[in-house]
């Protein structure tokens, strides 16, 4: 049986890059509750969501459903706005561990870049020192050179001067 590859999308429909959201996201993706929150979340953050309202609220009272103060209705509502206030509560959990993902990926990056850091700090003191070290002898050599040929006679021999 061959599994089939699933491209997770974010909230704007492109296809997530992160690797720490991916993992996060499929993890997310196993719970049957998680997906069903998922799903209701993004309906009923959605405009479909407004109009359908909007149709079954003018409908219900056009059509004479239940009279004034419309206490079933009323009661409908109240339910639903507590069941929807949970999916919110789920969703800005779900938000908050998908920040927590990322800051703490973004905190292992900028540790592993500190590391970097101060291994390219230690290799640049070496080079620094290394220069310094080629730079001495250098000039060493470069004075002994000098001194060398003004200690030496004009014949060649050092012991006639």
């Amino acid at each position: 049986m061959k599994l089939r590859e699933v491209t997770l999308v974010g909230r704007d429909g492109k296809p997530l890059i992160n690797p720490a959201v991916i993992e996060h996201e499929r993890k997310r993706g196993q719970s049957v509750e998680n997906r069903i929150a998922d799903r209701i979340t993004a309906f009923s953050g959605s405009m479909r969501f407004v109009y359908l309202h909007v149709l079954w609220f003018g409908l219900w009272i056009g059509l004479g459903v239940e009279g004034y103060p419309y206490g079933l209705l009323t009661m409908i509502v109240s339910l639903e706005a507590i069941f929807l206030s949970t999916f919110v509560m789920i969703s800005q959990n779900r938000a908050d561990a998908r920040r927590e993902v990322l800051t703490n990926q973004q905190w292992q990056t900028v540790q592993d870049e500190d590391a970097q850091n101060v291994e390219l700090l230690r290799i640049s003191n070496q080079i620094l020192e290394l220069t310094k070290a080629v730079h001495e002898a250098t000039a060493l050599r470069r004075n002994g050179a000098a001194a060398t040929s003004v200690d030496a006679a004009p014949d060649g021999d050092p012991t006639s001067s």
